[in-house]
C-alpha cells in the first residue's frame, strides 16, 4: 500500500503545486513559472518549454514520492503528519539546494551568481530559498511542499 500510495498522492500532490504555483504566479504572490525554468533546460521556445516543463515537473514530484514510500517503508509507518514533515524537508532541500544550484548549472538558459554584465541569460537565476522570484515565493514554495507531503503521507497511509 505504501509505494503505490504513494505514487497516487505523488501524482496528486504534484498536480496541487504545480496549480498552486500557477495561481500564485496569476495573482502576483511569486514571479516564478516552475514549468518555464524546468522546461528551458531543453528549449529556449517559451511555449514549448512551458510545455516541457509541465511534463518534467510532474514527472520529478512522482520521482519525489518514490522517495517518500522509501521512507515511509524505512521507518515502518506512513501518514500525513510524517508526510508533512519530510515535505518541510522537501521545501527547503528545494529552496536551498536542488532549484538554486542545480538548476542554474544545467540550465543554459538561466544566469548564475557567476553571470556578468556581458552576459545576457534568459532568466534569472533563483537565488538562496528562490528569493529573487520574490519574498513570498519562499512562503508559496513552503506551503505547497507542506501539502504535498501531506498529500502522499496520506495516500500512502490509505487514508
Amino acid at each position: 500500500m505504501i509505494l503505490w500510495g504513494s505514487l497516487a498522492g505523488g501524482a496528486v500532490g504534484t498536480v496541487v503545486v504545480t496549480g498552486g504555483l500557477r495561481l500564485a504566479l496569476e495573482l502576483g504572490l511569486t514571479r516564478m513559472d516552475l514549468p518555464l525554468l524546468l522546461g528551458t533546460i531543453f528549449s529556449d521556445d517559451r511555449r514549448r518549454a512551458s510545455l516541457i516543463g509541465f511534463g518534467l515537473n510532474h514527472a520529478i514530484g512522482v520521482l519525489f514520492a518514490l522517495l517518500y514510500a522509501a521512507i515511509f517503508a524505512g521507518v515502518g509507518r506512513a501518514g500525513w503528519e510524517l508526510g508533512l514533515a519530510l515535505g518541510a524537508v522537501h521545501a527547503v532541500f528545494i529552496g536551498s539546494g536542488l532549484v538554486t544550484v542545480l538548476l542554474p548549472a544545467v540550465n543554459p538558459r538561466m544566469g548564475s551568481q557567476w553571470s556578468d554584465a556581458g552576459e545576457t541569460p534568459l532568466l534569472e537565476p533563483p537565488g538562496f530559498m528562490l528569493f529573487n522570484y520574490g519574498r513570498r515565493t519562499v512562503v508559496v514554495t513552503v506551503v505547497l511542499h507542506l501539502a504535498y507531503g501531506t498529500i502522499v503521507g496520506a495516500f500512502a497511509a490509505g487514508l
